[in-house]
């Protein structure tokens, strides 16, 4: 990797973000070793340690500290300026990091394809979480969440058709269970349960007729992604509570069966989320204008 330059000031802000040598690596495509030795060079250059090291964990110096807030407003300036100048090339390049959920990404995912066709220079970098982070904090350029998620000082733009949930199960579920009728029925029923990225449980939500549910469900089984919940409830070990957009081949094939739909109305769908006070660059200015090229296409 560059020894001088704004090489290594931007891995140096890297591994301030993710206080971990080996994830800033992975982040800017450089091996461990190059981004260690570079670091290192540059400490030993400027006559001061930025970082406190051990086995297991890394954090900023008082000096390092200083550093970053000194460095990061001059960077975040002339990114900003790279991509102004950018702006008069006829097409968008460069890398746009988006920070999304594993579920989002999967319904992104035509999106996605189409933009990188559209735009051959461009590169896209997709980190999925479960968690919600500060994306401007953690040098993203862009968010992808359900609506009512996405914090208020940022920009929002309608991703896609609202989202819906649904509880499912299997027919053999049901060979030995009633179907529940409403909500307060589930309590006599096996569920498979959320764990939030948070650690909590989520519960349950029920709406009908200005009567609204929020349930504790039990279940025998707690899991924490929505793939390995299709596989429980395909299983037969309970019913599951995930989106029309995850059962819905399930449900077209048959392997799940829907209950409770009119309990489940429909809630604000995604948004494509990102920092008004920032210069947007080309290339999210693109990515924007395609998904609601799409919006336009799907409403016509």
């Amino acid at each position: 990797m560059e020894t001088s330059g704004l090489g290594e000031l931007e891995a140096v802000l890297a591994v301030a973000r993710h206080r971990s040598f080996r994830a800033a690596a992975t982040e800017l495509g450089v091996s461990k070793s190059a981004l260690s030795h570079a670091i290192a060079a540059l400490e030993a250059r400027i006559g001061v340690r930025l970082f406190n090291r051990t086995t297991r964990s890394v954090s900023l110096s008082e000096a390092g500290a200083q550093f970053v807030d000194s460095i990061a407003p001059a960077l975040s300036t002339i990114r900003t300026a790279l991509e102004q100048a950018g702006n008069y090339r006829d097409t968008p390049s460069g890398t746009l990091r988006i920070n999304t959920s594993a579920g989002a990404a999967r319904q992104a995912m035509p999106v996605f394809i189409e933009f990188l066709r559209r735009y051959p220079e461009m590169k896209l970098d997709v980190v999925t979480e479960g968690r919600m982070i500060d994306i401007v904090l953690e040098g993203f350029d862009a968010g992808i969440r359900l609506a009512e998620t996405v914090p208020q000082d940022m920009i929002a733009v309608p991703f896609g058709p609202l989202q819906r949930f649904a509880v499912a199960g299997s027919p053999a579920y049901f060979a030995t269970h009633a179907p529940p009728r409403t909500p307060a029925d589930l309590a006599a029923h096996q569920c498979i349960r959320t764990r939030m990225p948070s650690g909590a449980i989520y519960h349950w939500e029920f709406e009908r007729h200005g009567e609204a549910w929020a349930i504790d469900v039990k279940g025998a089984i707690t899991l924490d992604d929505a793939e390995l919940m299709l596989s429980a409830a395909r299983a037969g070990l309970g019913l599951t509570y995930l989106t029309e957009w995850t059962v819905g081949a399930d449900l077209q094939a048959g392997t799940l069966q829907r209950v409770l739909a009119d309990w489940t109305p429909p809630l604000d769908g995604l948004c494509l989320y990102y920092p008004g006070r920032r210069h947007v660059p080309a290339g999210l200015r693109a990515l924007i204008e395609l998904i609601r090229e799409r919006a336009q296409s799907a409403g016509a």
